[in-house]
């Protein structure tokens, strides 16, 4: 029978509760269980795809498609778990099904609320994230991971809430266990570590009926016996049972060993009745983490995106680029540059980087910025790479300064230009709605034979997820065919153009999908790999080319 983790958060947001999650699921993965992950969000929107990158961060794709958070990112770096649609609910998600059925009549009359209806229609979400890992992997779940948005006290949480108490109660003692994630402060002014916004956010829970079994408190400095005694006390939880999660010194991906030394790992099985065997196996983890550590070679990527301003805008972007920085042994520095800049301030912005990479995104600003960008790096053989709008930019700037094609732009921006080298797919047009509706999920792409892009998959079929509504104008392939420029991925289903490259160019490519969502830690996307390999051949070689670059990869 599948045990069930709810991991919920206190005192403040964005404390880190995905990555923690993701930590969980990686530990219980590496004693031989199979897991399954899923989050629940609080907001009314029913996915994240309509959201500014401003508000939400970035949007995470899943291979069957779904739009959702980007916590779902952290459980794919860290963890093997199959997520899916049913991955991530929203309350909008859970609403709209709640109001489907009583539209249909499927009430019979009877008033609808929030209990028992909208509470049996979220532990029914989580019973269906569950059923769904295990369809689409063909494994039994043994532990099924639930992170609950928001923070303890927002009335948006408190339905998640009490469906998870209700839950709770309706399953066996020992099938459920709640682990909550809290801030210790640190007042510089006193010098003191305080403890009353933890007591707090877990009196606020127990008001509810929920009793954390396991305290995980983030802290940037060390907490005494003492601290973990009185919490202990204060919250009514086994002093064994509070864990300390300090602030990493040089990577997020020390989180799952720092919580290991700190026996968590023990705990959950106790806590879940597990088996004790085999013991949690993290020595090519520590490995990883010494190496990155220790490496001494470096390079610096400017990324040049519209939001910038944001970390988490281009979160699975930042992290597949450390990503290949630890396949190349060396550390990547990433410069943000907002791609209006590059316009207004010029091209001194890109001064000493040693490869620029151009991200996706969604409407006109910033857009010449990019295309500037892009062309700096095509004429000085900086080491390039473009995802989806990055790829379309390429092939604008290339449309316009190497082919003349005068006024050369993208149909989303520009549906009077002479030249819509970019355009909009055929079943895109005539839609009504915005969410949910584009290119989503994953899709084969077939890779010609000698290109750049097949030596670094080494692969002839691949398979990618897109987001996206705007594709290559296939009226222009014979015409960019003919030049430099080689179109080297075609989707077969579709004859869709998915990578450009410029062979005679150290690294220049372009990829109409979205490859950060494959990447990991000890997996790095090979064409990211290929990208840091040739900037750190630039950063060594004075930025003189390409000798080395591939070796690397």
């Amino acid at each position: 029978m599948t045990k069930h983790i709810f991991i919920t958060g206190g005192v403040v947001s964005s404390l880190g509760k995905g990555l923690t999650s993701a930590a969980i699921g990686m530990i219980l993965e590496r004693r031989g269980l199979t897991i399954s992950m899923q989050k629940l969000d609080p907001y009314i929107n029913v996915d994240p795809g309509t959201m500014s990158p401003f508000q939400h961060g970035e949007v995470y794709v899943t291979n069957d498609g779904a739009e959702t958070d980007l916590d779902l990112g952290h459980y794919e770096r860290f963890t093997h778990a199959t997520l899916t649609k049913a991955s991530n609910f929203t309350s909008g998600k859970i609403y709209s099904h709640v109001i489907a059925k009583e539209r249909k009549g499927d009430y019979l009359g009877r008033t609808v609320q929030v209990i028992p209806h909208i509470t049996d229609a979220i532990k029914e979400a989580i019973y269906e994230g569950v059923a769904s890992a295990e369809k689409e992997s063909k494994k039994t779940v043994d532990v099924a991971l639930t992170e609950i948005g928001g923070t303890v006290g927002d009335i948006e949480s408190l339905p998640f809430l009490e469906a998870v108490r209700q839950f709770a109660l309706e399953k066996p003692r020992g099938d459920v266990l709640f682990v909550h994630l809290t801030l210790l402060p640190y007042l510089r002014a006193s010098g003191e570590m305080k403890m009353k916004p933890t007591q707090q956010s877990v009196g606020k829970l127990r008001e509810i009926g929920i009793q954390p079994d396991i305290l995980i408190c983030r802290t940037e400095r060390a907490m005494t016996r003492e601290m973990a005694q009185k919490i202990s006390l204060f919250c009514n939880v086994r002093p064994e049972a509070v864990i300390e999660e300090r602030d990493v010194e040089f990577s997020i991906y020390q989180v799952p060993t720092d919580l290991v030394a700190a026996g968590l790992d023990e705990l959950l099985v106790d806590r879940l009745v597990l088996s004790k065997e085999p013991k949690t196996e993290l020595d090519d983890w520590r490995a990883m983490l010494e190496d990155i550590r220790t490496t001494k070679d470096s390079c610096e990527i400017a990324v040049v995106g519209k939001y910038t301003e944001l970390h988490d805008a281009y979160k699975s972007i930042y992290e597949s680029l450390s990503h290949a920085g630890i396949a190349n042994r060396c550390k990547v520095n990433v410069r943000k540059v907002r791609a209006e800049d590059v316009l207004t301030s010029g091209l001194t912005l890109l001064d000493g980087v040693d490869g620029i990479l151009v991200p996706g995104g969604f409407g006109e600003r910033g857009l010449e910025g990019k295309i500037l960008a892009i062309r700096h790096a095509r004429e000085t053989g900086l080491p390039f790479f473009g995802i989806c709008l990055g790829m379309q930019c390429a092939v604008i700037e290339y449309g316009r300064n190497v082919l003349g094609l005068e006024g050369a732009h993208t149909y989303e921006h520009s549906p009077h230009t002479p030249h819509p080298v970019i355009c909009l797919m055929p079943d895109q047009k005539n839609l009504h709605e915005k969410g949910g509706t584009m290119r989503l999920g994953s899709f084969p792409c077939r890779i010609d034979r000698g290109t750049l892009a097949h030596r670094l998959y080494g692969a002839e079929t691949i398979h990618e997820r897109h987001r996206h509504r705007f594709e290559f104008n296939n009226a222009y392939r014979a015409l960019f065919q003919n030049s430099h420029m080689k179109l080297s991925g075609l989707n077969p289903e579709r004859d869709l153009v998915e990578i450009v490259e410029l062979p005679e160019h150290p690294f220049f490519v372009g990829v109409q999908f979205h490859p950060e969502f494959q990447s990991g830690p000890l997996r790095a996307h090979p064409v990211f790999r290929g990208f840091v390999a040739a900037a750190l051949a630039h950063a060594k070689n004075g930025g003189r080319g390409r000798v080395g670059a591939l070796e690397h990869a």
